[in-house]
């Protein structure tokens, strides 16, 4: 099955799961049309379901181009690099560059940065903070579907290592964000309330952060 839409064509991928109530739609990275849904499904309905979502489907497919592109290079806190590869040493920045070993772990880089820099910022923010809290243990890994989590019952939060990548802006406010589950362990109207009374512009941030 494919869609086509403004002159592009896109393939549909249909997964028909047990159980499944209903009918989900989403774009995936590689821009496939996935649709999700039960056994009973027909092919016929699935067709009118997406020619009556197009426009919809036109906006999920913008959003994940912008997600594509903003994911596509190499970043470094908040600015994209072009890269250039090298062998005569690991990784060096230019204005708009960075000449890079294809031999060197850009993971390991990262993470070794982070823990200066995350630490740094945590500290910052953790001081400057609304309410008295424990200080946290801090871990540093890479995932794919948070930017943070809090442990309450163990007071540690852990920050994503891709936070490496966006402006400094956006890890304040994911520390910020993950401080004040310290208090509230939901997300709460007071929950939000303490992350605005700590950051006025999280809103600002995390709609910006959707296009990551």
């Amino acid at each position: 099955m494919k869609l086509q839409i403004d002159n592009q064509v896109y393939s549909i991928e249909i997964e028909r799961k047990r159980g499944n109530k209903n009918t989900y739609i989403r774009v995936k990275k590689d821009m496939t049309i996935k649709v999700t849904t039960n056994y009973f499904t027909s092919d016929k309905s699935i067709a009118k379901l997406i020619e009556e979502n197009t426009n919809k489907i036109k906006k999920m497919l913008d959003s994940q181009k912008i997600k594509n592109e903003n994911n596509t290079g190499f970043f470094y806190l908040g600015k994209k690099y072009d890269i250039v590869y090298v062998e005569y040493c690991d990784i060096s920045f230019g204005e708009s560059k960075v000449f890079l070993n294809k031999k060197m772990n850009i993971d390991d880089w990262y993470k070794k940065q982070a823990k200066v820099i995350f630490k740094d910022h945590l500290d910052q923010i953790y001081h400057r903070f609304s309410k008295r809290i424990p200080y946290p243990d801090l871990k540093i890994r890479k995932m794919t579907t948070r930017w943070g989590v809090c442990n309450v019952k163990t007071k540690t939060i852990t920050l994503n290592l891709e936070l490496m990548k966006r402006d400094l802006k956006y890890l304040d406010y994911v520390i910020v964000h993950e401080l004040s589950h310290l208090i509230y362990a939901n997300h709460s109207t007071k929950f939000w309330s303490l992350v605005e009374e700590n950051m006025p512009d999280y809103k600002k941030y995390r709609k910006e952060m959707k296009e990551f």
